[in-house]
């Protein structure tokens, strides 16, 4: 069964990069890869053939789950952040703990920029994520060019070489204003948050001129600075370098179902994501706006800012500001949504219109999107292969359709509230609207064979009364007794044409075989096959709805026979008193005015309280 969901999981696999998750039978991640196309490469796990160390992985896999992403730079930085997150025993490589390189300028009175790991709140300047240390040396190496700022972790008595370079301004020699510091690290804020462009065209001019002068070598140069800008400075959306922790909100809707999808960002970085999928019945953003109110009203752990989408009708105006750089958070029914949840939350909630924050959004949307379509994708197929499995169940049995079945089950513990319940399968789905149960009326004691004369009698005479249809085939929870007994009624006293299977049990209490005709015989359905998981469905759907009811009925006898046992209470006071109080436990811990509305005196109210305290053990005695 993994392997046949797995199958149908493939084939809704999207062409996007993204990253993801193999699980073992016991759901947890065994191994995260990322992909540029997510489709060819999870798909390739399951064809063709493996190394040893690949096919120990496949061997185990059960299941897997994806998250698209924007480009396959961000698929590459949130497929490290997932493995620090969960540790997947098979990413041996990655799991040193090893995080991006950033760039730093450090709050110094002679700044620095340096190539850092660690983000620590110092007071300077943190720029990144990249995606390895040559990318983000390579960035360095062509500030150094453009911004001479200080190299020499300690001042040294003379110049070195980097000032003979036009690398440094030399503050070890010579005096360097503040000023001339501010401008540097202005530029330099400038050209890292997306400034780079007027760089790139400055550099496309020097290389054109050095190409026209011959200067082959300092044109391949430029040629590589420029191919190094547009290699490093792709916008991330996956982290952010503010190191916040924050919650990313999306959703999405489509046919009465919303998808709701919240980004855990930590750090600055996505390490985690939530998905929630429900039918919603009012306005999308509004019942979107509950279903936040109600996740954070159960959730103490608040993330220091949250960030929402906006309103639809503010759509068109966040698209058209797309392109801008700022985060463009503008008045209107965003902005008020954010407001009302800053002053209940106490915590920072933008409903950015562009920027960063904005394409975080979006990817939230964007996942919930295609989680709600995956959903229907494989509610489709499921109905396909339902409807397959019912067809091919009557081809077992020879009967020409199951597109109607009915299925009864027992339940009595020692004859005690026996009662029977009915399930009803269209098409191998699950039709609850049709369900019935029965309390069993005329048997007395332990007796399967006669409660299961007793319930097909009664249901199949109700049919026959009001004219309704008749089931393509029944089902009882047992073997040939339970065949017989059901056959018996239907064919002797009902005068029908029913075929009746049996699902027999083993020693471990699972279904084992299907026996049908009569005399009862086995048919030979393979136990992988889609006929036999339909089987089992039905077997264990209708024991679950028998033994619900029979534990429902038991309570309510219990309650029952403690209040009939008191003197004064006959079965119209039970019920008033029930219908009053809603337990036996608020019935117990009532005050003698709580029976007041009632009608019921001083006297009773007291015989009541000490009947059913006495029953419990009464008060607790000291400890001597």
């Amino acid at each position: 069964m993994a392997m046949e969901n797995i199958r149908h999981k493939l084939a809704l696999l999207p062409d996007q990069p993204g990253c993801y998750l193999m699980k073992n039978s016991e759901g947890t991640i065994i191994y995260v890869g990322k992909a540029k196309v997510l489709k060819n490469r999870v798909r390739s796990y399951f064809n063709g053939t493996h190394d040893g160390k690949t096919q120990k992985l496949v061997s185990e896999i059960r299941d897997f789950e994806y998250i698209v992403t924007a480009s396959n730079t961000e698929s590459l930085i949130l497929e490290c952040n997932l493995i620090k997150q969960h540790h997947p025993r098979y990413n041996v490589l990655l799991k040193d703990d090893k995080s991006f390189p950033y760039l730093k300028i450090t709050n110094e009175t002679h700044p620095r920029l340096e190539v850092t790991r660690r983000v620590v709140k110092d007071r300077a300047k943190y720029f990144g994520p990249y995606p390895n240390a040559f990318a983000a040396q390579q960035t360095k190496k062509l500030l150094d060019r453009l911004y001479p700022l200080r190299k020499c972790n300690t001042l040294p008595d003379k110049v070195c070489l980097y000032y003979h370079m036009g690398q440094c301004v030399a503050p070890c020699e010579f005096p360097v204003q503040p000023s001339e510091y501010d401008r540097m690290v202005g530029e330099i804020s400038r050209f890292l948050n997306g400034g780079h462009t007027d760089i790139k065209k400055e550099l496309q001019r020097k290389m054109e001129e050095a190409a026209e002068e011959l200067q082959f070598e300092r044109a391949r140069e430029y040629r590589d600075q420029i191919n190094a800008i547009d290699a490093l400075m792709v916008k991330q959306t996956i982290n952010l370098h503010d190191t916040q922790d924050r919650d990313v909100f999306g959703y999405a809707v489509d046919k009465g179902w919303m998808c709701v999808q919240i980004l855990y960002m930590r750090q600055g970085k996505m390490i985690e994501r939530h998905v929630s999928v429900f039918p919603y019945y009012g306005e999308p953003y509004e019942d979107f706006l509950s279903y936040v109110t109600q996740y954070y009203s159960d959730n103490p752990a608040l993330p220091r800012e949250m960030l929402l989408p906006v309103p639809p009708q503010e759509e068109t105006a966040a698209a058209d500001d797309a392109s801008d750089d700022g985060e463009g958070v503008e008045a209107g029914e965003g902005a008020e949504v954010g407001e009302s949840l800053r002053r209940w939350l106490k915590i920072k909630v933008a409903v950015p219109k562009r920027g960063t924050k904005r394409s975080l959004i979006t990817m939230a949307c964007d996942n919930a999107r295609m989680a709600l379509e995956e959903k229907f994708r494989l509610i489709e197929r499921d109905e396909k292969r339902s409807v397959k499995a019912a067809d091919g169940l009557a081809q077992w049995l020879g009967i020409p359709s199951a597109g109607r079945i009915e299925a009864f089950d027992n339940s009595n513990i020692q004859g005690a509230n026996p009662v029977s319940a009915m399930v009803v399968f269209t098409d191998g789905k699950p039709d609850k609207k049709e369900y019935r149960k029965y309390n069993v009326r005329t048997v007395q004691g332990p007796d399967d064979y006669e409660t299961m004369r007793e319930v097909v009698r009664r249901r199949y005479e109700r049919v026959l009364k009001e004219n309704l249809a008749l089931p393509d085939l029944i089902v009882v929870d047992g073997g040939r007794g339970h065949i017989a007994a059901a056959m018996d009624v239907l064919v002797n006293e009902l005068g029908l044409d029913v075929p009746v299977c049996g699902l027999a049990k083993d020693a471990k209490h699972r279904t084992a075989e299907l026996l049908v005709g009569d005399p009862p015989e086995v048919v030979p359905l393979p136990r992988d096959s889609q006929e036999f998981y339909l089987l089992q469905r039905i077997q264990d759907e209708v024991h679950r709805f028998a033994i619900t009811f029979h534990r429902e009925k038991r309570a309510k006898s219990m309650v029952a026979s403690r209040l009939d046992a008191i003197p004064g209470i006959g079965e119209k006071r039970r019920k008033q008193l029930l219908r009053h109080f809603g337990s036996l436990k608020a019935i117990k811990e009532a005050s003698v005015e709580d029976f007041k509305p009632l009608s019921i005196g001083e006297g009773l109210a007291r015989r009541i309280l000490d009947a059913l305290n006495e029953e419990s053990g009464g008060a607790e005695q000291p400890t001597v």
